[in-house]
């Protein structure tokens, strides 16, 4: 198992981005256009993530099939004045992808963490590898979002 850990500041209140993280479109928006996520189960995703599980097909770039992946959300408990929201996932490659966000209140903006523990057998230091990558890919799509305003459109 591996567990990456990634952080950076967002220069928007810790309410603002705790209401855009619970959005699936937030999730679609993040990832392009290193991998493109679509919803299988249901389709189409509600308009904010309820706890459950959700299946999604992945295209690496547009290009190359990376399968379904089941997404299984859930809000566990937090410190006071920080908010969780766990995907604690898996495919049929990956045994385990537990992603946790974790937000926190920083000056008059919010320390975003991704934390994901990775199993994928003996494909577990290349799947971590991809993840790095994807999760730093991900942080800067969050500060382009915040910069335009959260305009989902602009990117």
């Amino acid at each position: 198992m591996r567990e990456i850990v990634r952080s950076c500041y967002l220069n928007a209140p810790l309410d603002r981005i705790w209401a855009e993280v619970r959005k699936p479109a937030l999730l679609f928006f993040v990832a392009r256009p290193m991998v493109e996520i679509r919803p299988v189960r249901p389709d189409p995703f509600p308009e904010a993530w309820e706890v459950g599980d959700y299946i999604v097909s992945m295209v690496w770039r547009g290009v190359i099939p990376l399968g379904r992946q089941t997404i299984r959300i859930s809000y566990p408990e937090a410190p006071s004045g920080t908010k969780h929201l766990r995907d604690n996932g898996h495919s049929a490659m990956i045994r385990r992808w537990d992603h946790l966000i974790a937000l926190e209140p920083d000056g008059s903006g919010t320390r975003y963490t991704d934390r994901v523990a990775i199993d994928a057998g003996i494909l577990t230091l290349p799947v971590a590898r991809f993840a790095q990558s994807f999760y730093a890919h991900r942080q800067r799509r969050w500060q382009k979002l915040v910069e335009t305003g959260f305009e989902y459109e602009t990117g």
